[in-house]
């Protein structure tokens, strides 16, 4: 149906992930290889933090969310993929396309939330050791996560109803692997000028403040294990910060080279892998740079096999 010379779109088409045909196989069983590894690591996670009371302490409760968000931020945009792969045919409806991307934003800002609140309490944890069960207790714990599912929620209701009130031109053809705000907002036909001021100042407010509220904890901590003489407890702190301190330059570089430095108009494989690397490696590395350095989420690992095998 036309109006105004507009086409009232009912599908797009995803371009997918741009590879030549000839590798497809190849890279289609390397994706699925990585989802699942993502899925499984994240589904331990979570099981093994439920089933250990050892690990029923702020910080792992934090750590089951993240893993929680990983998980369900990878679901969004890989099965697409990997169906898309396995066809000539890659349609996606309107109504599908604005869900992957409600959600894709929603999890998104949700991991960075959860990234700042996990700094926050090593901070409390290693600067303020003596007032932390006062500080971080049950009841703080879970408004501190409630908060970031609401705050997520928010901007990702907002950016979709600015994205719904769109008209989008004859091109169908969306140049990436999932319905990405910024490769639906090159489609439109109508003027995106608020939706790319929202963008940008909330896009600015969720990576500014929470990545300088991380930088500010760490910084705090630094200068805290500088005054302890022990190099037992500098190499303890220095093991449990590392492991957040890696997922947050995994995460935050490729958000920003990404959203904040594009680096042209079309959709190359520089800008595909980055948007892979936050969508699906950095949530299947999680578990590992988690689990691999962290001797409590090891010694839960045996003692729920142990209790199996009984």
């Amino acid at each position: 149906m036309i109006m105004n010379n507009k086409t009232v779109i009912t599908y797009f088409f995803l371009l997918g992930f741009p590879i030549s045909p000839e590798h497809q196989h190849p890279f289609y069983v390397l994706f699925l290889a990585m989802y699942l590894t993502t899925v499984l690591g994240n589904l331990i996670i979570i099981v093994l933090i439920l089933l250990d009371s050892h690990l029923h302490t702020p910080m792992y409760f934090f750590l089951s969310n993240l893993s929680f968000s990983d998980l369900c931020f990878s679901s969004v945009t890989m099965p697409k993929l990997l169906q898309n792969m396995q066809s000539q045919d890659t349609p996606i409806t309107y109504a599908a396309c604005l869900t992957q991307m409600y959600f894709s934003s929603h999890f998104g800002c949700l991991e960075i939330f959860l990234l700042v609140v996990m700094a926050y309490d090593r901070y409390v944890a290693i600067c303020l050791p003596l007032h932390y069960t006062s500080i971080m207790r049950p009841k703080l714990c879970v408004c501190l996560v409630l908060l970031s599912w609401v705050f997520s929620v928010l901007n990702s209701i907002l950016h979709t109803l600015l994205l719904a009130r769109l008209s989008f031109c004859e091109d169908k053809v969306i140049p990436h692997f999932f319905c990405d705000i910024s490769a639906l907002l090159k489609l439109a036909c109508s003027d995106i000028y608020i939706n790319e001021v929202m963008i940008f100042f909330f896009g600015g407010l969720l990576m500014v403040i929470p990545f300088l509220l991380i930088v500010v904890s760490y910084v705090h901590i630094v200068f805290s294990i500088l005054k302890v003489s022990s190099s037992q407890a500098i190499h303890k702190v220095f093991s449990t910060c590392g492991s957040h301190l890696s997922v947050v330059s995994l995460f935050y570089g490729t958000i920003i080279g990404l959203y904040l430095c594009p680096s042209a108009n079309n959709f190359t494989v520089k800008e595909a892998s980055m948007a892979m690397m936050y969508t699906v490696v950095t949530p299947m590395l999680n578990p590992f740079i988690y689990s691999l350095r962290n001797r409590d989420i090891k010694e839960a690992f045996v003692r729920v096999l142990i209790k199996k095998s009984i």
